[in-house]
């Protein structure tokens, strides 16, 4: 089954997606609709190919993205395979929907994007083995982890180059493990105005999303409606080195569907000269 959350004015609704129809249902998101599954009632219909989506979960407990978890990429960093997986936080409001503009903030100078398989949480989950972690997966979807590489690099924590506001676009559609094979192995790409950035597949994965989920329940409990990004597969010699505004962004799995964002400026002004090489503690007065 394939779900979506659809935007209706200032509020959400989910759809179930039948090739050009979005079925619209009496459930406030995909992850409600997939939840009550069995007993929905339709409510009306939109034309699939120009529904209004928004994020697929909209409001998840927990966003957790995984780092260096396809072969090609570790092998493209020069990095030794990993022994354990290397996680790190967003928070919803990094969300946006999957044909949203994102705005390039004007405070970094090196913007980057990556493909990602999202998985998404069906039910609550602790201590769980790899059978239960895949029973518990509602389904998956396409996500962009855009990056401001120069914050992400300052420290050795990734998290402020990584929750930019309404930056990771998540969507589509929510599609159940049983019309995807378990997501064993689908073309992930992502291309800029129409060029190749990424390519690759997900049997390339170390971790698979099962034993991500497995993993990531022994030291957190898992809710319905969290978001697990699975990593990003190498590079393109295509590929530039940041991206700009007035740019397309196309995010695509193959089986899923794509989220196709542009890009703008940023309208506020850049305010990095107010703090920059301030040591700590002296960057706010007052």
């Amino acid at each position: 089954m394939r779900f979506a959350t659809i935007r209706i004015g200032d509020t959400l609704t989910a759809a179930r997606i039948e090739k050009d129809r979005a079925v619209l249902v009496d459930a406030t998101d995909a992850v409600d609709a997939y939840l009550r599954r069995d007993r929905l009632a339709d409510v009306g219909e939109l034309d699939a190919r120009t529904a209004p989506y928004a994020r697929v979960s909209p409001a998840p407990a927990h966003i957790l993205c995984v780092g260096l978890n396809y072969r090609s990429h570790v092998e493209e960093l020069g990095c030794p395979m990993p022994t354990y997986p290397t996680f790190f936080a967003k928070f919803a409001s990094t969300l946006t929907g999957p044909r949203d503009t994102i705005t390039l903030p004007s405070v970094s100078d090196h913007i980057d994007g990556e493909a990602e398989l999202a998985v998404v949480v069906g039910r609550h989950l602790h201590r769980a083995d790899v059978k239960e972690a895949a029973d518990a997966i509602a389904g998956y979807t396409v996500a962009n982890d855009l990056s401001l590489r120069d914050w992400q690099h300052r420290t050795t924590e990734a998290l402020q180059g990584k929750v930019l506001d309404r930056s990771t676009p998540l969507g589509p559609v929510l599609v159940t493990p049983d019309e995807l094979d378990d997501a064993r192995d689908l073309t992930v790409t992502f291309s800029v105005d129409g060029v190749p950035w990424q390519r690759g597949s997900t049997s390339d994965l170390l971790l698979t999303p099962a034993e991500l989920l497995a993993y990531c329940s022994t030291f957190l409990t898992l809710e319905p409606g969290d978001v697990i990004l699975t990593g990003t597969p190498g590079r393109t010699s295509n590929a530039e080195s940041t991206l700009t505004p007035g740019r397309r962004l196309m995010t695509a799995i193959e089986g899923i569907g794509a989220a196709i964002n542009p890009t703008c400026a940023d309208s506020l002004p850049d305010t990095r000269a107010t703090w920059r090489g301030k040591p700590p503690g002296e960057q706010v007065a007052g």
